[in-house]
């Protein structure tokens, strides 16, 4: 069986995230989107949050697990019997710091494979973090986010505002 894990914070998912989801799961048997914390960041949802976000947005992708994974990414690719790795990629930049990062994973394991795949240029923009700043300032999100996810973001920032 053939299967790639799509790690990242995923804070929150955007409709730019479900279409790399949806056509890295044309290329493997099993898709694993695995969110990973990062203890430098701060973020607006939690983990199980996130996992049902993603769970909620995926649902029409039959191949597709979520799960946790913390420490270093080969390690949870290689317990996973697994041996790839998928990246979506919006822009030049993303490309250096990914390409910087496939090459620190080549370096730990030779056997780790790092796909990369393009974005859809209509959410070449979109960014969690551009997401969240939209959201906290009541932009519109139509067509950047599952509808599940402009919800849970219309509802924390009415639950943050009211505080």
């Amino acid at each position: 069986m053939r299967i790639g894990v799509c790690p990242g914070s995923f804070d929150p998912v955007t409709n730019g995230h479900i279409d790399i989801f949806e056509r890295a799961s044309k290329l493997v048997d099993k898709l694993i989107v695995v969110i990973l914390e990062n203890p430098n960041k701060k973020y607006l949802f939690t983990l199980d949050e996130r996992a049902e976000l993603i769970r909620q947005s995926v649902s029409h992708i039959p191949n597709v697990e979520v799960d946790f994974g913390a420490g270093l990414l080969n390690d949870y690719v290689k317990s996973r019997d697994s041996h790839i790795i998928i990246r979506g990629l919006r822009a030049l930049s993303d490309f250096e710091y990914e390409f910087q990062r496939a090459l620190f994973s080549k370096y730990l394991d030779d056997e780790i494979e790092t796909v990369f795949i393009m974005t859809n240029n209509k959410y070449a923009f979109v960014s969690s973090t551009g997401i969240r700043e939209l959201a906290k300032f009541g932009g519109k999100l139509e067509g950047l986010v599952p509808d599940v996810v402009k919800q849970a973001l219309e509802d924390k920032f009415n639950t943050v505002q009211e505080k």
